[in-house]
């Protein structure tokens, strides 16, 4: 492959240019002061934006890394000009010379639309400039904590610890947070990509032992703290549920989990008996019975699940299970790879108002969840559950 990338004399062209460098056929490094880059990368070629059409002619991806950076000081209209029309006009030359993709790399922090900072802002007034782009391949790609080979800013202490005491140190800390390595950013620039216009390069915490062990024994502490302390409301709600409109207590019902694979969930019964089988949005709002909307408007219908949870079947926080008919969640949630983790009680999309009348939006935002995953996202997400967001499916009028 033949690659540009710009904004390399930063911590994570410093990082992906090496090697990119020993896999690619030809690359090239773009700056506003090439002979700052040679000094860097003595031994690549090195131009300004202005030189790059000349030579760019053939080449397989751009890597925009140029960027105004949040602890860089500098007015709204100052981040504007580097994060947005700097972005735009680059992409343009790129356009120009026919070069088949275009990679915007940007930040994770960019996707909270409650962040306002300057960076933030001017980094999705790009996205927006590169949407109207023709006849070139967009891709923003958003980053979480970045990984070198060793350690930078606040954690560079971790550089002087023996291996043994590093590792379980690091998994803790990178329990907290999302985080990737420069070599799966290296890695996704080099293979050829999906057609999807944005993807969230994270490590994930499938294999962090630390974030395991600790969201495990968190979901365990809330089962059992429910089943101690409100053992005698369980019964209350139960005896109302099931004495208040003709049916069981316990409502049972299929639902998806991790890998795809069914289990049986466990929910306060919130509707009528005999209601058909469907997602709730397709579910009438007269379906409903009087004590089931206070359930669920508390989320208390939710609580039965603590047996699931000891089960090891869905966890306290993580993407709602759907129901095995509901096909185009299915397959949309498959293809974003959603099921790698359990399904919880409460979730992202679920406090952010999304729901599954939109499958394919819930499960962007649920893959959302998953390439961010971490303790501090977690407790976030609970508080907001507790504060009463992620009320569940709105039925049908």
């Amino acid at each position: 492959m033949k690659i540009i990338v710009t904004g390399a004399s930063g911590y994570v062209g410093r990082n992906i240019v090496p090697t990119l460098r020993d896999q690619c056929e030809e690359l090239v490094l773009v700056g506003r002061s090439p002979d700052k880059l040679k000094k860097i990368f003595p031994d690549l070629p090195c131009c300004t934006l202005e030189e790059l059409s000349s030579i760019a002619h053939g080449f397989d991806s751009l890597v925009h890394l140029a960027v105004l950076n949040n602890n860089t000081e500098g007015t709204e209209a100052d981040f504007h000009k580097v994060n947005a029309e700097l972005t735009l006009e680059t992409a343009k030359v790129a356009q120009a010379c026919e070069i088949k993709n275009f990679y915007n790399v940007s930040s994770v922090h960019v996707l909270d639309d409650k962040n306002q900072s300057f960076y933030a802002s001017s980094k999705r007034a790009a996205v927006e400039l590169l949407n109207d782009l023709k006849n070139i391949k967009i891709t923003t790609v958003y980053l979480p904590f970045v990984r070198g080979a060793k350690w930078n800013g606040k954690l560079v202490f971790l550089n002087n610890f023996p291996s043994l005491l590093a590792k379980p140190i690091q998994s803790c800390l990178l329990a907290l947070k999302p985080s990737v390595k420069v070599e799966k950013i290296s890695e996704f620039i080099l293979q050829p990509q999906s057609d999807r216009e944005f993807f969230i390069l994270s490590e994930g915490q499938t294999h962090n032992l630390a974030y395991r062990i600790i969201k495990r024994g968190l979901d365990l502490l809330f089962a059992v703290a429910v089943i101690g302390l409100l053992w005698w409301a369980l019964l209350i709600v139960w005896a109302l549920v099931k004495y208040g409109s003709q049916g069981p207590g316990i409502f049972a019902q299929e639902r998806v989990g991790r890998y795809g694979k069914t289990f049986t969930c466990y929910k306060f019964r919130t509707m009528q008996q005999d209601t058909v089988q469907a997602g709730t949005h397709e579910v009438s709002q007269a379906s409903v019975t009087t004590i089931g909307r206070v359930l669920r408007g508390t989320k208390f219908d939710e609580l039965p699940q603590v047996w699931n949870i000891l089960k090891n079947e869905i966890s306290l926080i993580g993407p709602r299970p759907g129901l095995p008919i509901q096909r185009d969640l299915f397959d949309a949630r498959q293809a974003w790879g959603v099921f790698d983790v359990k399904p919880g009680i409460s979730g992202l999309a679920q406090v952010n108002d999304i729901d599954m009348s939109e499958p394919e939006k819930l499960a962007k935002w649920d893959a959302r969840y998953v390439a961010l995953q971490s303790l501090i996202l977690d407790a976030k997400i609970t508080f907001a559950t507790v504060r009463g967001g992620g009320q569940g499916d709105k039925t049908s009028d």
